[in-house]
């Protein structure tokens, strides 16, 4: 299996006492040992202004030379356009490293100053260049290439005029319709410096990301992805979104099963070699109760505090998971 993990041991949800053993083992008095790192770490995030919607540019345009999905001029997505299954995985392999080279070179945009809406025309660019259509274009009606979610947007965020700041973290949610496949992936981005808590998140997630697909194997039920989430980011006290889950792709932008990333006891969907589906959990430093923007898109924390989100497509192997948006 295509996966790697931070072996750094990682201190307890619950702290020993000043004069007690460090959680670490050196066998030192935890004051002298961890306390400070622990204390920089848990500190409360800055008071942030919360994110405010900018103004969003006309659509962009996609050749008429680039193959597109079903919903590209409707706006409602259909049952897919069904290619050569011999070729199914090679051509699904293609789209997700396409996704993932998006994704890099989109993230390397990243910075204070830059608008969103200047990432979106980048992201638009680079599919275009690859042959793919921005697979959120137009879906179900959204306006823009890529979804930009800014420190306490959970997902959907649309690309607008707002530069990031200085301290913000930002995900980029990545999919491109190439050779009749759609390949997803995301990952959440610090923009300038960004303080001690926010790095943490960022970490745990992807980190949590990584131990659900870990615990890919075939014959098991679905629900020990989200066992395996949920108890490394309660480990760190962080919540787990629950009303948005990972998904089926393929022809399909968004398919069965759906990939929860908590534990659920009637998730027993059994996990089948051949699958192909995302692993995108959203982790918040407060509650996981969200609210709706009234553009019908952009979802927040119901608390104004930060959330974060990784992705990856996976193939379910015989013996476990590849990553097929991993560069």
């Amino acid at each position: 299996m295509n996966t790697s993990t931070s072996t750094t041991l990682a201190p307890p949800a619950k702290l020993p006492g000043p004069n007690e053993p460090c959680w670490c083992g050196s066998g030192n008095k935890y004051k002298k040992c961890h306390r400070g790192e622990d204390s920089q770490a848990r500190a409360p995030a800055p008071a942030a202004r919360r994110v405010r919607p900018g103004a969003v540019s006309p659509r962009r345009s996609v050749p008429a030379h680039i193959p597109r999905p079903d919903y590209a001029d409707t706006g409602r997505p259909g049952p897919g356009v069904k290619g050569d299954p011999a070729t199914r995985l090679e051509r699904m392999r293609k789209a997700c490293r396409a996704a993932a080279e998006v994704l890099q070179i989109t993230g390397a945009a990243v910075k204070p100053g830059v608008t969103t809406d200047a990432i979106d025309a980048l992201a638009h660019e680079e599919y275009i260049r690859r042959g793919g259509y921005p697979s959120t274009l137009n879906y179900h009606g959204f306006p823009k290439s890529l979804c930009t979610s800014v420190n306490e947007v959970i997902l959907h965020g649309i690309p607008d005029s707002r530069p990031l700041e200085d301290g913000d973290i930002v995900n980029l949610d990545i999919t491109i319709y190439l050779d009749g496949m759609h390949g997803d992936c995301s990952a959440t981005f610090p923009v300038g410096k960004i303080d001690s808590a926010s790095e943490q998140l960022l970490r745990v997630t992807r980190e949590c990301m990584m131990l659900g697909i870990e615990a890919v194997k075939p014959g098991l039920p679905i629900n020990v992805i989200g066992r395996a989430i949920e108890a490394h980011a309660k480990h760190y006290g962080y919540g787990v979104v629950q009303s948005y889950c990972g998904h089926g792709i393929g022809e399909i932008f968004h398919l069965e099963p759906q990939v929860n990333h908590t534990f659920d006891y009637h998730a027993t969907d059994v996990i089948e070699e051949g699958m192909f589906f995302t692993i995108e959990p959203m982790l918040t430093m407060g509650s996981i109760r969200h609210l709706d923007w009234d553009d019908g898109w952009t979802v927040v924390t119901a608390d104004g505090k930060r959330s974060a989100q990784f992705e990856h497509t996976i193939y379910v192997t015989r013996d476990g998971a590849e990553i097929l948006t991993q560069l």
